[in-house]
């Protein structure tokens, strides 16, 4: 079988690891991938929004199934050209990934389910905006609609953040673009954040492990949000009770509306949970694997990833179950200096050749490429160190082992991931 996965990121390579690993021994294509994917599988330089490119090269490299990986072209629709063309692919259609692509309609669908969530309103003008603010003071969260790279939600502790986040959205120098020309204001969530992923085929679903993210560029979730700077899985937070009550209360009626409205929604639903003192509540959905989640809930998948995705499009899911994973692990994302804001490229990375002798540790390409035949940055967040072991704490200790062998010049790293999954563990 031979398996194209689109994008060139963290998750992607994330991806192609666990399905390398399959027993139905696949052949990986990637594209555009990058240099830890080109040791999966052939790399294709097609970009990830060139839907017309795509399509002739799974129809010239006879593809026989695709995995999308960022959420741009599912929000685009390429599920939708794929399908038109009798071509087998795994994640939502344009339709259905609108609660992705729009944080506007996705509040506007759970009010009309009763998903538990904040209370919002949405806006497309400054001044409207102000006025609500200075009605509902800080804290309060304020989020671009659109897509924003992950940077677009924006929790304001202070009303000097929350008239700085608005101006950034909607003033005049606007940052987001289009993605931010209209803004979700929502009440401010006390709780403790997860992350929970269904593999559904729009009726049935199966979750994976659980995971928790590290939005902030610094140590104690302080700084401005990123893209995710780690994570860990399983997230001790979420138990077995909580699991089963947002299943109940959040997954079923989720799958349950797209499927009543007519839009049934099939791949991988991501939900980012708040855990209040009232139970589960919906921060955002996503609408294709996380990341850096992803990259620390597949290595601890039991199961057969490939064969999941293919009882989903083949409609048998309902006979595949999940076990609870037996390891830990987490990822330590190592980043460009200045990220989240402006960085540079082109920096020469080395060390990587002194993990591959680590037992517990394996690196993840996020953003690298070639240059002159050496690995060099190509993004903000360049690297996923991950580590796995038996406890949380081992899995920590060989993913910042890992991290202390690598280098490139302004590198910069978080120093307490999985820190609050430890103080859980704690008895």
């Amino acid at each position: 079988m031979k398996v194209l996965i689109i994008g060139n990121g963290g998750r992607e390579h994330a991806i192609g690891r666990k399905l390398a690993a399959s027993p139905k021994k696949p052949t990986l294509i990637f594209a555009p991938g990058n240099p830890g994917m080109e040791e999966l599988g052939s790399c294709f330089s097609v970009a990830p929004d060139d839907f017309r490119g795509l399509l002739t090269l799974v129809q010239v490299q006879k593809v026989d199934l695709t995995i999308v990986g960022p959420e741009q072209p599912l929000v685009g629709g390429l599920v939708d050209l794929f399908e038109a063309n009798g071509l087998r692919i795994f994640g939502p259609d344009r339709a259905a990934a609108a609660l992705e692509g729009s944080k506007a309609f996705a509040k506007d669908f759970m009010g009309r389910h009763g998903i538990p969530t904040a209370g919002y309103q949405t806006f497309r003008a400054l001044e409207p905006a102000r006025a609500h603010l200075r009605e509902m003071g800080a804290p309060i969260v304020i989020k671009a609609s659109g897509l924003a790279g992950g940077k677009g939600a924006v929790v304001c502790m202070t009303m000097q953040e929350a008239e700085s986040a608005l101006q950034s959205m909607l003033g005049p120098k606007a940052v987001f673009g289009l993605a931010g020309s209209e803004v979700v204001m929502e009440e401010f969530m006390e709780g403790e954040e997860a992350s929970v992923f269904a593999l559904t085929d729009g009726e049935s679903f199966v979750l994976l492990p659980t995971a928790q993210d590290h939005k902030r560029i610094g140590d104690g979730d302080t700084g401005p949000n990123t893209g995710g700077m780690g994570a860990y899985a399983p997230a001790p937070l979420m138990t077995q009770e909580l699991l089963e009550e947002a299943s109940r209360t959040i997954i079923t009626p989720t799958l349950d509306g797209m499927r009543r409205e007519g839009t049934p929604y099939k791949g991988i639903l991501y939900v980012g949970l708040m855990i209040t003192s009232k139970g589960p509540k919906v921060v955002e959905y996503n609408c294709r694997f996380g990341d850096p989640e992803t990259q620390v809930v597949l290595p601890i998948l039991q199961e057969d990833l490939l064969e999941l995705i293919l009882a989903s499009l083949e409609g048998r899911l309902d006979r595949l179950k999940v076990s609870p994973p037996k390891e830990w692990a987490a990822v330590v994302v190592m980043a460009s200096k200045g990220y989240p804001g402006p960085y540079e490229t082109g920096i020469p990375i080395s060390g990587l050749e002194q993990v591959q002798s680590l037992s517990n540790s394996h690196a993840i390409h996020a953003g690298t490429k070639r240059m002159q035949g050496k690995l060099a940055t190509a993004g903000g967040r360049v690297l996923g160190m991950v580590g796995q072991g038996p406890t949380l704490q081992d899995a920590i200790e060989a993913a910042y082992e890992g991290a202390a062998k690598v280098g490139f010049p302004g590198a910069q790293f978080r120093n307490d991931i999985g820190k609050k999954g430890l103080a859980r563990l704690v008895p």
